[in-house]
């Protein structure tokens, strides 16, 4: 069995969503952030050290593996249980793409999606900042959209478990509108969303809610 450690409005959302894709039994454990700091409980850091979510705890492996990072578990979780499905071949053209947009969603999207979230927060932040970052968005989008100009999904023509780790900042992206520039990233997240394992994820994880 799997354990999810969920929290909502998080990139465990994905995890739920892998998981309903590989057709594997697994049960949620429910965390919610604190509705001032948005922070995780401290429950959380009795799973892992540092509170992140998602965790996840495979007792079908030797040990009951506790694992964290969703690109990680991610990986984990299609190199055992996908039997081939959602990842490319491996030393393919497409699974060296796919690899590489299954790390772009953490490494560069997320990074400069944070950014402006905390900028947002703070009254006084340099307005310099906020254009370099907002300019970094922009040009991560423009890419993005390049990509998904030519082919449906980003690691061909075939969905992988690179498109679970990209929705996060997908949807992250989109979640304050004004992405008419984008209208091919609009028409995958909407494939995306329409896919029934991303509607039994909403179902058992719900929905998310995001607001960078």
């Amino acid at each position: 069995m799997i354990e999810v450690h969920h929290l909502n409005n998080s990139r465990s959302h994905r995890i739920v969503w892998l998981l309903e894709e590989l057709n594997l039994p697994y049960e949620i454990i429910q965390y919610q952030r604190d509705p001032e700091t948005s922070l995780a409980p401290p429950s959380l850091y009795k799973i892992h050290p540092l509170g992140k979510s998602p965790v996840i705890k495979d007792t079908n492996s030797d040990g009951a593996l506790v694992m964290a990072e969703s690109g990680a578990i991610v990986e984990f979780l299609v190199a055992k249980y996908g039997g081939g499905k959602f990842s490319p071949a491996v030393g393919t053209n497409a699974h060296a793409q796919y690899l590489y947009w299954l790390h772009f969603a953490e490494a560069s999207a997320m990074t400069q999606l944070i950014l402006k979230l905390y900028l947002s927060r703070l009254p006084d932040a340099p307005a310099p900042m906020i254009s370099r970052v907002n300019g970094q968005i922009s040009a991560q989008l423009d890419y993005m959209e390049s990509v998904l100009a030519r082919q449906p999904y980003f690691a061909g023509d075939v969905f992988s478990a690179a498109d679970v780790q990209m929705s996060f900042p997908i949807i992250a992206a989109t979640s304050r509108g004004g992405m008419e520039a984008w209208p091919h990233m609009m028409r995958y997240l909407t494939a995306l969303k329409a896919r029934p394992a991303f509607e039994r994820a909403n179902g058992r994880g719900g929905e998310l809610t995001l607001g960078l």
